[in-house]
């Protein structure tokens, strides 16, 4: 499971109706890969695109579109941001976790960047539960 955000899902929706189908009758068949490669395997189906055609592509799309990222930006780096973005928009770690396909948590947690006032504004908030609860117990 993969959340669409920023209008990815209209993007994706382009990509499955108008363009996929263009790489042949294979995309119909179930496991077909979402992007094929030009290259087939020996049964004729299409062959999924390799890590280093999309890396090449994320470095080349970087370099046009987000100029001083293009040695930076890799797709261990965008999963990074993705679950910091993911958390600060209000997802749980553990969904985090099941959509980063973590075993553990802690990677998990390494995953997610915390901004400075997200950290403070929960630090104050559970001082302020923890006060309430005490409330009545001090006297």
């Amino acid at each position: 499971m993969v959340p669409l955000i920023n209008g990815a899902d209209r993007t994706l929706r382009w990509f499955i109706e108008d363009v996929w189908g263009q790489f042949g009758d294979d995309h119909t068949r179930p496991g077909a890969p979402l992007f094929p490669s030009e290259r087939r395997n020996t049964d004729g189906t299409a062959h999924r695109v390799g890590d280093d055609a999309l890396r090449s592509g994320l470095k080349n799309a970087a370099k046009a579109h987000l100029p001083g990222w293009g040695e930076r930006l890799a797709p261990h780096v965008l999963r990074h941001f993705c679950a910091s973005q993911l958390y600060e928009n209000g997802l749980d770690l553990l969904a985090i976790q099941e959509v980063l396909g973590h075993s553990w948590i802690a990677t998990t947690m390494r995953y997610v960047h915390v901004q400075q006032t997200r950290a403070e504004d929960a630090w104050a908030a559970g001082t302020e539960r923890a006060a309430k609860r005490l409330e009545g117990l001090i006297r």
